[in-house]
């Protein structure tokens, strides 16, 4: 059913968007085989790579060594927007994401919105997650064999590059695992995760030994401005926590585990990149450290005075990045099948292989689409461009709490937003405070993505959706209305089962006594 709202405004109930995607039950042909471990070394999977391999000498160029204020103002930002996953992702637990928020609170146009902003999200920051990946895999050739892919096919353009093939392979070899199975993708990022949060934790143990307080004045050499900057661009290292949510179909579990699973990611994370910008600036001034394209190696080998050291953090950012890849992609496709369930998006994004119980087409479009922008456009014009379109994802997310609070203060909520509204609010405001850091090229690059994504909804998303194809205002589209039809009439089905079986085990039971008396 539609949930009422002002004249036009397409908004999808929580309680339709739950039955469409059998989101309690198994839903789609989707199979829930996720724990709360794997759940939890999926979302540090997607988060954990690029923007801490490779973006913490962008970050450092910013800040300096208050490079550590800026990955907790970053942190902050994560964190009030977490508390409105957790309680989202636990009251609505499908695959849609913030897009599935946004449907059930702002209406249909800005959930389009949304969701062409999760394009950035988790389709293009696979294409600059995967350009970083070449660069650590060049520092693991160079420390084993002392031979090097050339630059020009290895290195992003305005970096001496003119196509990343290592880009395109690393999303090309994610695609071919997503498409095996949710049960073998997630045992392979659980055991990248714990991978590279040993190596990391190896990092940081190396990197104490040579600690100097020195290295730490001037603290903030840029003031505040290069602080916000920093945080600008370390917020790019946590993105893909809220890929979280998009397991909600294939999830044990999902209304305790999704926003449990947040939680402990952001507080894991949040600690892990502290320690480790701490003793990289410890052991190497901020001006060593800046810039550098494999700033950890770089620290390893100048500490240990040998590239093997180097080697091991490299061979951790060569997992950690592929793993990024994989959840990313992972993410990127489960909100394209929502938003294709609702007419969106074309129908063959929805499409699941019985075979394998995953969509195969919709990963491969995927792969195929953002193989090329990693493959030919430069590391830092992707990463700026993500972080702005994530950012006003997230302050959807808060404003999708404070809405959905007041017109559905009856939904069951196994996790509820500590402060409220005073976390979301604030969540609204470290997301515009981050938005504005990005600077204004990132916003006009913005504006002219948002006026895109408008046009191909009015032209296409707005005519195919499901939930305008109405017979009257309060009724369901058909196709929604005969599904829900079909899984009533199967509830009803398996309810006729359990009371017959109880009445069998009645008779058996009383049967049985019979004869212990005779």
């Amino acid at each position: 059913m539609r949930a009422p709202g002002p004249s036009g405004l397409r908004i999808k109930s929580p309680d339709l968007l739950v039955a469409e995607s059998g989101a309690d039950r198994e839903g789609n042909g989707l199979k829930r085989s996720m724990g709360l471990f794997q759940l939890v070394c999926f979302g540090i999977g997607a988060i954990v790579g690029t923007g801490i391999f490779v973006g913490l000498s962008d970050t450092v160029a910013e800040a300096g060594p208050a490079v550590i204020v800026s990955f907790l103002l970053a942190a902050a930002t994560c964190v009030f927007t977490a508390f409105s996953f957790g309680e989202l992702g636990g009251a609505i637990p499908v695959s849609g994401s913030s897009y599935s928020y946004a449907y059930a609170t702002l209406g249909e146009r800005t959930a389009f919105l949304v969701g062409w902003c999760l394009l950035l999200e988790y389709g293009v920051s696979v294409s600059a997650v995967a350009v970083g990946w070449g660069q650590y895999l060049n520092e693991l050739l160079g420390s084993l064999t002392g031979w090097e892919l050339p630059a020009a096919l290895s290195n992003p353009p305005g970096e001496g590059g003119i196509v990343n093939v290592p880009a395109v392979v690393v999303i090309l070899l994610a695609a071919l695992l997503l498409v095996r199975g949710i049960r073998e993708s997630a045992r392979a990022t659980a055991a990248m995760a714990v991978l590279k949060l040993a190596i990391l934790v190896l990092f940081c143990a190396i990197g104490f030994t040579a600690f100097r307080a020195g290295h730490l004045s001037p603290f903030a050499p840029q003031s505040i401005a290069g602080i916000t900057s920093g945080a600008s661009v370390a917020f790019f290292s946590y993105i893909g926590f809220d890929a979280i949510t998009t397991a909600g179909e294939e999830v044990r579990n999902p209304r305790r585990n999704i926003p449990l699973a947040i939680m402990i990611c952001i507080g894991v994370v949040t600690v892990l990149y502290c320690l480790v910008a701490v003793s990289a600036i410890g052991a190497l001034s901020s001006d060593q450290v800046a810039d550098q394209p494999a700033a950890l190696s770089l620290i390893v080998n100048r500490v240990t005075h040998s590239t093997l050291g180097g080697g091991v953090i490299a061979f951790g950012a060569v997992v950690a990045i592929a793993s990024v890849v994989l959840a990313v992609m992972y993410g990127q496709t489960r909100i394209l099948m929502s938003m294709s369930r609702d007419g969106l998006v074309p129908r063959v994004f929805e499409r699941i292989s019985p075979r394998t119980s995953t969509p195969v087409a919709n990963t491969w479009i995927v792969a195929a689409v953002f193989a090329v922008p990693a493959a030919v456009v430069p590391l830092d014009v992707v990463m700026n461009l993500t972080t702005i379109g994530t950012l006003a994802v997230m302050a959807a997310v808060n404003l999708s709490v404070l809405v959905l609070r007041r017109t559905r203060p009856d939904l069951p909520r196994r996790f509820r937003v500590p402060f409220f509204p005073l976390s979301p609010i604030l969540g609204i405001a470290f997301c515009g405070y981050l938005m504005y850091g990005t600077g204004p090229a990132t916003w006009l690059q913005f504006v002219g993505f948002l006026v895109a994504g408008a046009l191909v909804y009015a032209l296409y998303g707005r005519r195919h959706s499901r939930l305008g194809q109405v017979d009257g205002p309060g009724t369901v589209s058909a196709p929604a209305a005969e599904n829900g039809e079909n899984r009533e009439k199967g509830e009803n089905r398996e309810n006729e089962k359990d009371a017959e079986g109880e009445r069998g085990a009645a008779v058996r039971a009383g049967a049985a006594g019979a004869l212990r008396e005779g």
